[in-house]
């Protein structure tokens, strides 16, 4: 197949890739015949998948949290390669708007377009986003005084401001846009504005620090920012150290080019650029399962894993710091009676009641269910099984109240080959034309926040290969363009659904203060991301 698809150059272009040819033609093939969507049984609820810890419990699961971080094995990872230019969308839009009413630059005369709620809501607000007196400054040098109101710009004002947030203007603006959410200015206080880095800095000091006073945190980052983000930590890590009486171990990594996918035309062909060269497309947050790989076998075995965007000010983090010593505390015990169970097992013939006890163990706390039929099998076969089972990479889910956000959530999803298990299943992966399925979805109560403890190694201390893991079914198509040219698009299975399906999961309910995502430039406007207004 693959000498049909591709050509001696073609080839040449993936081995500098890293990308072997039967992979690429893996992808074509997926096009051509897409996997089928997953199948929902019923969304998790307290009591059914999803576990709420009692507050007389909180001290057994601290306790243990405490006694692993002291020993160093508990480290932090942020996914934060993702560009901030979705958050700024909608003024991004209304940018090329004003650009587009044919004034030139300076002029006032400007066409004046409408602007849409959110974008009138931006400028209305203005003095109180982190950042307002870094593009106060930027955009003084063209005579603009922000500091007299902003909510009365004429047009050209407006263009000025905006192409100062959202653009480099020749050196001069904050290039929003095209920075990551970790290094735009979120919070506000008294003394200077905070980035989300520095928020999961300030983080990671409260719940990574061992007995020598080390705080391990991993940031995936795209190659091009890499600098601004070790720039930024040069600059603030002595301050928070010199705080929290601690020290920060912060390693960056990329995700690879060789976990990019083929893009395809509409009738699945590879897409070829004008050059006749294939294009490639980043395989989707998935992709960073490798960067996991590595994080196990270098960092700590323990890894709690947040999203970049979800950070809130300091007057908000005790409940954020307690729930995640939480959610590491019952993945240790979790994992800590699974090592008890399996070195019982590893007995040469266990007797019934210690098998009974093993599948208890897995079918209630861990939500996994041995195949139809295993109840028949032998003895040797069971205790195959059981082994099978409970030898799995771990991850213990924070899981809130849906509060309407997009997203994924946990559900009792059933495979192909009949197996039973608790996932985080995304809204793509449900058959939209399926009212069954669809009214499952709506049924559902709790949302996936991406905050997560994960397990990563066995009870003899070696890494999983994750790989083995991973639900090959559960990539998606989207319809993308490249130059105005439609094409289709393949993302890898998703980071906390398809790529972890195969791991050992348990969802807990955690507060909904512990959810704080900033998606849109306005959600900095929200009470959880201002500053208290008592301070």
């Amino acid at each position: 197949m693959t000498d049909d698809l591709f050509s001696p150059s073609d080839v040449r272009q993936m081995a500098e890739l890293g990308i072997a040819p039967e992979e690429a033609a893996r992808h074509v093939e997926l096009f051509r015949n897409p996997p089928p969507f997953t199948r929902l049984l019923r969304p998790c609820r307290p009591g059914d998948g999803i576990r709420t810890l009692r507050e007389d419990e909180h001290p057994r699961l601290l306790e243990r949290f405490d006694a692993a971080c002291r020993r160093g094995r508990i480290g932090k990872l942020v996914p934060a390669s993702g560009a901030a230019s979705r958050m700024f969308k909608a003024l991004q839009s209304y940018l090329d708007l004003l650009e587009a009413g044919g004034a030139a630059p300076g002029s006032e005369q400007a066409m004046d377009p409408p602007m849409p709620e959110d974008v009138a809501g931006f400028f209305a607000n203005l003095p109180r986003f982190a950042f307002f007196a870094d593009l106060a400054a930027a955009v003084a040098r063209r005579g603009l005084d922000l500091a007299s109101g902003a909510g009365g710009l004429n047009p050209e004002a407006r263009r000025i401001v905006l192409a100062h947030l959202l653009t480099a203007a020749g050196g001069a603006g904050l290039d929003y846009a095209e920075l990551p959410k970790g290094l735009i200015l979120f919070h506000r206080y008294p003394d200077r504005p905070r980035t989300p880095f520095e928020e999961h800095l300030v983080e990671a000091a409260e719940y990574t620090r061992d007995d020598t006073g080390l705080c391990r945190l991993h940031l995936t980052v795209s190659p091009q920012h890499e600098g601004a983000f070790r720039r930024l930590l040069a600059s603030v890590a002595p301050r928070w150290e010199e705080r929290a009486g601690a020290h920060f171990a912060v390693s960056f990594s990329h995700q690879r080019r060789s976990t990019d996918t083929l893009a395809v035309e509409s009738d699945n062909r590879p897409f070829r650029l004008a050059d006749g060269s294939l294009l490639f497309r980043p395989g989707g947050h998935g992709a960073l399962l490798e960067n996991l790989q590595e994080l196990a076998k270098t960092g700590a075995d323990v890894v709690l894993l947040k999203n970049i965007d979800n950070v809130v000010p300091d007057r908000l983090k005790p409940p954020v710091v307690l729930w995640k010593k939480l959610l590491a505390g019952y993945l240790l015990e979790l994992a800590a009676r699974a090592g008890e169970l399996l070195a019982a097992l590893d007995a040469d013939l266990p007797d019934t009641e210690l098998m009974e006890e093993a599948r208890g163990f897995l079918e209630r706390d861990l939500g996994r269910r041995l195949p139809g039929g295993s109840a028949a099998a032998s003895v040797a076969e069971r205790k195959r099984l059981l082994v099978a089972g409970l030898e799995r990479p771990l991850r213990v889910c924070g899981v809130v109240r849906n509060q309407g956000e997009p997203g994924g959530g946990p559900f009792w999803v059933e495979s192909a080959a009949g197996e039973i298990s608790p996932q985080i299943v995304e809204i793509s992966q449900i058959e939209p034309r399926s009212g069954e399925q669809q009214a499952i979805l709506r049924d559902s109560t709790h949302f996936n926040p991406v905050d997560i403890a994960c397990a990563l190694r066995d009870r003899a201390g070696r890494p999983f290969d994750l790989a083995r893991f991973v639900d090959p079914s559960t990539v998606f198509i989207a319809a993308k363009s490249h130059e105005g040219r439609p094409l289709k698009a393949l993302e890898r299975p998703g980071m906390w659904n398809g790529a972890m399906a195969g791991w050992n999961t348990a969802f807990v309910e955690v507060p909904d203060e512990t959810f704080a995502p900033v998606k849109t430039v306005l959600d900095l406007l929200r009470p959880e991301h201002q500053p208290d207004s008592a301070s």
